[in-house]
């Protein structure tokens, strides 16, 4: 019978058939992260995008510029709140510093900005008209619930403290929402493909 190997020994010999690492891979593996690191930077406003990548080599700057533009691109959200709103504008402006095609991003900006004027503007409208519909639904029930169990008529119970009531509106926020980030993110894929 042979020699049992070690699972060490094992993982070396699928290590030793993986081969080599391509040069691609190898600038892949060094350069994201620093473009990551420096686009985490750049939103706490601590880094001057511009200067960064003018430290690398053409090469290299393709990677770093890649990376920057994963974690800038992940901060580009919806417009639920102030902080949400400025982190998104830092992030595009960034983008911006990085992409060589000025015109076709601010066609995609474009897009961007109409959707956040209606996710701000008919968007809020609906989730008001959807949380009250959801407000007065729950509060039927509640009543309902409160007769059966004998307590007398009249008596208040505040629907929106129950936490079936948050979970059901967390629900239906994320269901009214998913519109918005599905062409959201289609346009987070177009800013990729941009040069």
């Amino acid at each position: 019978m042979g020699e049992m190997k070690s699972a060490y020994e094992k993982a070396m010999e699928r290590v030793a058939k993986i081969g080599e690492a391509s040069r691609e891979e190898k600038l892949t593996w060094k350069y994201v992260p620093e473009g990551r690191r420096l686009a985490g930077d750049y939103l706490k406003e601590e880094r001057n995008l511009v200067a960064d990548l003018g430290a690398y080599g053409d090469e290299e700057k393709a990677y770093v510029a890649r990376g920057i533009e994963e974690v800038l691109l992940r901060n580009i959200n919806l417009p639920v709140n102030d902080f949400a709103r400025q982190s998104t504008r830092k992030a595009m402006e960034g983008i911006k510093l990085v992409k060589q095609d000025k015109a076709a991003l601010e066609n995609v900006y474009s897009k961007m900005r109409r959707i956040f004027d209606h996710y701000q503007q008919e968007g809020e409208q609906q989730r008001r008209q959807s949380y009250e519909t959801l407000r007065q639904r729950f509060q039927a029930r509640l009543q309902q619930l409160a007769q059966q169990q004998g307590l007398p008529p009249g008596s208040r119970i505040d629907a929106e403290s129950q936490p079936q009531f948050q979970e059901e509106w967390r629900r239906t926020l994320a269901q009214l929402d998913s519109q918005y980030v599905t062409l959201l993110d289609e346009y987070k894929q177009e800013i990729s493909s941009i040069r």
